[in-house]
């Protein structure tokens, strides 16, 4: 079938057209990147920086102001969660319950469809039986969102709108009204929106503080003070009535709409003299109650968090939002302050995913075109025919375009974690196009091929091209299937890597279409082309020449020079000798390499923006070329190396049994492997063999690869998240957080600092008040462009960036200093600016800076957390770190005492950094408990909700009504005035009402206790739980951590050091779950794939020897995969300088853990492996087919024609997937954290996947030769029975 397709495409040479300028311009329109043009419309791929990895879950919200967490869990969080359980794909429900809200997390199974989910929570929300929530208690379901939902933070403040500078001039209760009823509400109208969550500032409300002297002096009660505020607040409607045949609508009006509305407002009559509120209560505007706020670098803020839509392209939503913020800004009130200064309210956004976004969409970006150029580098020097070169990296764009096409289609959103299977695909991707057209060479270079056209070159490219093309479907089917591991991963790790099998299949099916479309009929075309005569030449030389000469004049680039170079040398190409009449091929090769590696050197700048373009071309040249000669070495000395091989192969396969052990040695570690011997020697008596030096040492050196589940992303921001102690006050909470948000901001690489305490009013944000969130949003290293790219600025001789103020500034010789962008001058030819001081070498730097700035009495210290990680770790498991130990318990008290007995515990574990563990406190909190006295409220006449309800309004405040002003909605309170209920003793003075109106202090009726009760309730599944938090020490892997943890507790729990209270167990929980899971399901899984992909060589090979030896790749590429590990964790592996920059720090090496990203590159390694066998195998098949060997010598030989035949092609594939990775190794932007751990073991794999080269051939002999053997000796037998038959 595949062969009649490319016979079609090659025959109608129009329709291949028409296919790949639709593949052109649908990609054009579908790329997540940036194209800056209006020819096209565009409907780009859906955009993030992260796929969505929460858990599938909605949350109920549930809030009953003024109630203690204990209330809270009692009424509302127990009976929901018990009614709840019964819901269908339901996995586990976790609750908490704090003062005033109860927050329910209902976490589905992830093949529950979202929407789904929402519909039968409300079903059953709307059908709960009378009496299982407290009355005028309502239930909410949350926004239909996920954890990733938080796209966008703004505050509101006064700025001037000329310059743009804070004026100031607005109190926080203005802006919170503002944004409240108006910003709140056009923001939320943006397409895509699901919420948009205030928080900070303080709620306007109408005050009715009551004064107790005069409620004694006229006779009233406060329940007659809340009736009349209560009946003062009201409009009706009387219907209509016609007067003169005109219809009137009739309106009663009666909300208030002033303080004097309410103050007028009669309470009760005494001696026909009206009480009126102002006669017993002062009525003024004030602040409402919070539980939560915003400080901006140390000053009170007002701001709001946009929330996304489930399945929403966050690239579209910020933009739809800043579209409205844009929209509504003229119309946003301003004010002329004393100074003359105009002060409008201003958005300004303080965390906007965009930036995020587009940084990490701009590494992959870079990472995908340096890895195209050096491809291109790569393919013209090992091909060496510019016209072949051109057609295979020309159509390399062109699959990553039909990628993209395929991605909008099957709507797989465009993210690092997919776009890095494109990466990892492109060597794969460039095979294909080289295997191809090597082949069509090879036939072109035959002589009786010499110089043909037309028909007989179409028939020439079609047999070269079908010949290779089993070798090829064989590869491409493998490398698919090799990915199916990932397809069957779930949860998390699912939800990360699908994205990326996708993408890679994408990529490799697009190349594999472009093989068969288009790259037959390039090829037929481009050398079809000849210029018979010197005038077309020289015509077509000196257009050449004189288009450069114009681009010189217009644009002087090195573009110009490399056309003016290569119209030379072909008008010069006639002078040459007939010996040396391939030399100007030659040089126009080199011509191309040369501009293509300066143009990789410009954009990649491996040794840094600090040294010049021509150090770093200089580099990029060497690099390439060291291991291009290394490779070709290989094809140079291959009969020598081969022949060697067949006359020792024992003592050859000794070197991929060596490299196999060794892999296996630094995967399981020494003891791991070798512990059988230790067993052996220790049952003979040798107690002390684990002890000594050669067997420590040799543990020391292999220990076996650390394991986390995966490597953070740096997204360009910190979460500082300390707590208080339980009883710390608002008061003090808003003196520490102005404190951290000053002292953050201090630090010259923190751009902005904007602290949040307690929670805002979202059901996504379940903090209490004694919870911090400090967003930290630090600088870049270089100064960015919208894009994610580096932009450069204008410098001087000396190296000093040249200010528009025309003064200049020099950072190898000046103090250090933030200089804005825009007071910088951009120039193309000018140099990168670093804005991090020459000590700060890494994001990690500047965290060590805030934990010294944050090290504050009364606050716990904080791990090292980001914004998007934070939101995925507290929504799927409830803390407030990547790793923790929760514990289960019968009550409170029994988890705290094992929560505070486990914390000391894990102090002690070396792998645990001791200053991050922290038992979240559940108990703790004080508590003033007032307990009626019935027999004494008995004697007044008293019932127990009528004094509850009087407490309640006369300390904690009762909203009875709410203003209608317009937009605007205020409550109205009823309370005593704060000096009057500020103390115990205060409170035993609330006048309480008798049943013959007699007014009763409360001290008579009750008394007050100090107590200390839950600040916090958690409980999974009905049952009680508690958290410790802890981190891990830097270099150390989460999984190691946990195993050290689990050791060390388990051993203080034996020796009775822990002393665990009755009913209570515990567990380790975050993400060292997750890494379990991922490993049980990648045990199975990988095996199957491997499986079928040597059921697939099987198909080819049609036999199982055949087959296993093609499969021998593997082992041995695996290996080469854990050695790559293992040396990017040793100091000593290439630590040297290369002008001024250490190669260890260029491509980041250090330990790499055994995370699920590093089996991703794993996977993908496995598909590649097989590729080379195949290749060479397919051909030694055809040779055996072809000279049927008779002898051992013959077979040997036999396999040494197919070998050196096909060892070119194998060394080119291996050579352009190696170099291709060099530049994801290198990456430092957003998302190399991912993109790295992926590329090392393909890298380390495919390295020493080379001698597959030689190892299969000579399997192959191994093979034949027995096989020959048994027929030679199968023949004497044959003819001996013929004679005794003749006889």
């Amino acid at each position: 079938m595949f062969n009649r397709l490319v016979k079609y495409f090659l025959e109608n040479r129009l329709i291949t057209f028409i296919l790949l300028c639709a593949f052109i311009v649908t990609g054009l329109a579908t790329m997540p990147f940036n194209l800056k043009t209006s020819v096209l419309p565009r409907d780009p791929v859906p955009v993030d920086a992260i796929p969505d990895i929460g858990e599938n879950q909605q949350i109920i919200a549930t809030e009953w102001m003024g109630r203690s967490p204990k209330d809270i869990q009692d009424q509302v969080t127990y009976p929901l969660t018990s009614a709840l359980l019964g819901i269908p794909g339901v996995k586990t429900i976790r609750s908490t319950s704090m003062f005033g809200m109860s927050f329910i997390y209902v976490i589905y199974k992830d093949n529950v469809e979202f929407y789904w989910s929402r519909s039968r929570i409300l079903e059953k929300l709307n059908s709960l039986p009378p009496g299982t929530l407290p009355e005028g208690v309502q239930p909410t379901l949350g926004p239909d969102a996920t954890a990733l939902g938080q796209i966008f933070w703004y505050t509101l403040e006064g700025r001037d709108p000329k310059t743009g500078k804070p004026a100031g001039g607005w109190d926080p209760q203005e802006l919170r009204t503002i944004q409240d009823f108006y910003v709140k509400y056009s923001l939320a109208s943006a397409e895509g929106v699901s919420e948009v969550a205030t928080a900070g500032g303080f709620t306007k409300e109408y005050q009715v503080d009551i004064n107790p002297e005069a409620l004694k002096a006229f006779n009233v009660s406060v329940m007659d003070v809340m009736n009349a505020v209560r009946k003062s607040n009201l409009d009706i409607g009387a219907e209509t009535i016609e007067l003169n045949s005109v219809e009137y609508i009739i309106r009663g009006l009666g909300y208030v709409k002033s303080l004097n509305d309410l103050e007028e407002s009669v309470v009760a009559v005494r001696d026909n003299v009206p009480v009126k509120i102002k006669n017993v209560a002062n009525v003024t505007f004030g602040p409402g109650t919070r539980r939560g706020g915003l400080d901006k670098s140390g000053s009170e803020a007002v701001g709001a968090v946009v929330v996304a839509r489930y399945g929403s392209n966050p690239m579209e939503v910020i933009k739809n939002v800043k579209d409205k913020i844009r929209e509504i800004e003229p119309g946003l009130p301003q004010l002329t302050l004393p100074d003359g200064t105009v002060s409008k309210v201003t958005i300004v956004p303080f965390y906007d995913r965009t930036g995020l976004i587009r940084e990490t969409i701009g590494t992959l970006e870079s990472a995908l075109s340096h890895e195209i150029l050096i491809s291109i580098i790569v393919i013209i020097i090992l091909v060496l025919n510019l016209r072949a070169s051109l057609i295979v990296a020309g159509l390399l764009p062109v699959g990553v375009l039909i990628t993209f096409i395929l991605m909008r289609f099957f709507g797989v959103e465009a993210n690092i974690v997919a776009l890095s299977g494109i990466a990892i695909a492109i060597g794969v991707m460039v095979d294909i196009g080289i295997v191809d057209v090597e082949n069509i060479l090879r036939h072109l270079e035959m002589p009786e091929n010499h110089g043909i056209r037309g028909k007989k070159l179409m028939k020439v490219i079609y047999l070269a091209t079908t010949e290779v093309r089993a070798a090829v479907v064989t590869s491409i089917a493998t490398t698919i299937v090799s990915f199916l591991p990932v397809f069957a991963m779930q949860a998390q790790e699912g939800k990360l890597f699908h994205p990326l099998a996708f993408t890679k299949t994408f990529a490799l099916l697009a190349a594999f279409i472009l093989g068969i479309v288009v790259l037959p009929t390039l090829v037929h075309i481009f050398f079809n082309i000849r210029f018979d005569t010197k005038r077309l030449r020289k015509i077509f030389n000196g257009i050449l020449i004189a288009a450069g000469v114009l681009l010189i004049i217009f644009w002087q680039g090195w573009t110009a020079i490399i056309l003016i170079a290569i119209g030379i040398n072909n008008l010069l190409a006639d002078k040459w000798p007939e010996e040396r009449k391939k030399f100007p091929d030659y040089i126009n090769t080199s011509i191309a390499v040369l501009f293509a590696t300066w143009h990789l050197s410009v954009a990649w700048l491996p040794l840094g923006a600090h040294n010049s373009e021509f150090a770093s071309f200089l580099f990029v040249a060497g690099i390439i070329t060291v291991i291009l000669l290394a490779l070709m070495s290989m094809v140079h000395y291959y009969e020598n190396i081969i022949r060697w091989a067949l006359r020792h192969k024992r003592k050859f396969l000794l070197i991929p049994a060596f490299t196999v052990l060794s892999g296996l040695l630094i995967w399981k570690g020494f003891d791991r492997i070798f512990g059988f011997i230790a067993n052996g020697a220790e049952k003979a008596g040798w107690k002390t063999i684990r002890e000594t030096a050669l067997w420590q040492g040799a543990s020391e050196a292999f220990p076996g690869t650390r394991k986390e589940f995966m490597p953070s992303l740096n997204e360009g921001s910190f979460l500082l998240m300390p707590t208080t102690m339980p009883h710390t006050g608002i008061e003090k909470n808003l003196e520490y957080i102005e404190t951290l948000d000053k002292r953050v901001s201090s630090i010259p690489e923190v751009e902005m600092t904007v602290g949040k305490w307690g929670r805002v009013n979202s059901a996504l944000d379940p903090a209490p008040v004694q919870m911090f969130e400090n967003t930290i949003n630090y600088r870049p290293e270089y100064i960015l462009d919208e894009n994610g790219h580096r932009v450069r600025f204008k410098t001087d001789r000396n190296g000093s960036f040249i200010l528009k103020d025309n003064s200049v500034f020099n950072p190898e010789k000046d103090r250090f200093r933030v200089i804005p962008a825009d007071s910088l001058i951009p120039d193309k030819h000018g140099d990168y600016f670093r804005q991090w001081r020459p000590k700060i070498r890494k994001p990690d730097d500047i965290w060590n800076e805030i934990v010294k700035v944050t090290d504050i009495p009364g606050l716990t210290s904080a791990p090292k957390l980001q914004p998007i990680e934070t939101r995925l770790v507290m929504l799927s498991t409830g803390m407030r770190a990547p790793m923790g130990l929760k514990i289960y318990g019968p009550d409170l008290e029994s988890i705290e005492k094992a929560g505070l007995e486990f914390e000391k515990g894990l102090k002690d574990v070396p792998s645990v950094r001791s200053s991050s563990v922290f038992y979240d406190r559940a108990a703790g909190a004080p508590y003033l408990e007032i307990k009626l006295n019935r027999e004494a409220m008995a004697r007044y006449g008293m019932t127990v909700a009528d004094v509850q309800d009087i407490l309640q309004a006369a300390v904690g405040g009762m909203t009875l009504s709410t203003s209608v002003e317009g937009r605007e909605r205020f409550p109205l309170r009823v309370r005593y005035a704060r000096e009057l209920r500020d103390n115990p003793e205060d409170i035993k003075k609330i006048l309480v009402s008798g049943m013959n109106g007699v007014l009763v202090p409360l001290g008579e009726i009750a008394h007050i206790d100090y107590a200390k009760g839950a600040q916090m309730i958690r409980s999974e599944d009905t049952f009680l739980v508690g958290y410790v938090i802890f981190d891990k020490v830097e270099g150390k892997a989460e999984v190691d951590v946990v195993i050290d943890a689990e050791k060390i507790l388990k051993n203080k729990i034996d020796s009775g050091e822990i002393s665990l209270p009755a009913g209570v167990t515990y567990k380790f929980t975050g993400n060292y779950e997750n890494q379990l899971r991922a490993a049980k399901r990648l045990a199975l899984v990988i095996p199957v794939s491997l499986i079928i992909i040597l059921l697939l060589l099987y198909f080819q090979f049609r036999t199982i020897t055949a087959s296993i030896i093609h499969f021998s790749g593997v082992f041995v590429a695996f290996s080469g995969g854990f050695i790559m590990l293992w040396l990017y964790g040793q100091h000593w592996f290439m630590n040297f300088a290369v002008a001024g920059i250490n190669l260890r720090d260029m491509f980041q090496m250090h330990q790499v853990n055994l995370s699920v990203a590093v089996w991703v590159g794993f996977i993908a390694l496995f598909g590649i492996a097989t590729n080379d066998g195949v290749i060479m195998g397919t051909y030694i098949h055809q040779v055996f087919e072809e000279k049927k060997p008779s002898t051992v010598n013959d077979v040997r030989e036999a396999v040494i024609i197919a070998g050196k035949k096909r060892v070119r092609p194998a060394m080119m594939t291996t050579a352009v997937t190696i170099i291709a990775l060099l530049p994801v190794l290198s990456s430092t932007g957003k998302g190399a954290d991912i993109m790295v751990p992926m590329a090392i073991p393909t890298f380390g794999g495919m390295v020493l996947q080379v001698m597959t080269i030689f190892v299969v051939p000579l399997f192959q002999s191994i093979w034949r030769e027995r096989e020959t053997r048994k027929s030679l000796t199968a023949i004497p037998e044959n003819s001996d029975n013929q004679n005794e038959n003749e006889i």
